[in-house]
């Protein structure tokens, strides 16, 4: 039982850095508004209390690798969005 809510503070941690970092690319000016958008819908994904940590780390996955091929996107904020996937890919069901 103890490891358990361990891990459900592992998991809480987890999605709440990268909402932080999604929360920061979705109000950089510099980046397109396409790339914005797309990291507001991962942080409602994040949100959804009504599904698992693992399920909503997945849609926002989902939602994030889509953006992640765009030509126009800055270098640097492609590489925030691949350093959030790395980090919501750690958890699990």
């Amino acid at each position: 039982m103890v490891k358990r809510k361990r891990k459900i503070e592992e998991y809480e941690q987890s999605l709440s850095q990268a909402t932080g970092v999604l929360k920061e690319i979705s109000e950089d000016t510099t980046t397109p508004r396409n790339i914005r958008r797309a990291a507001k819908s991962a942080i409602e994904a994040l949100h959804d209390t009504s599904l698992s940590h693992a399920v909503r780390s997945a849609n926002a996955i989902s939602i994030l690798d889509e953006i992640s091929q765009d030509p126009n996107m800055p270098p640097y904020t492609r590489t925030r969005i691949w350093n959030v996937v790395s980090i919501l890919e750690t958890i699990k069901d």
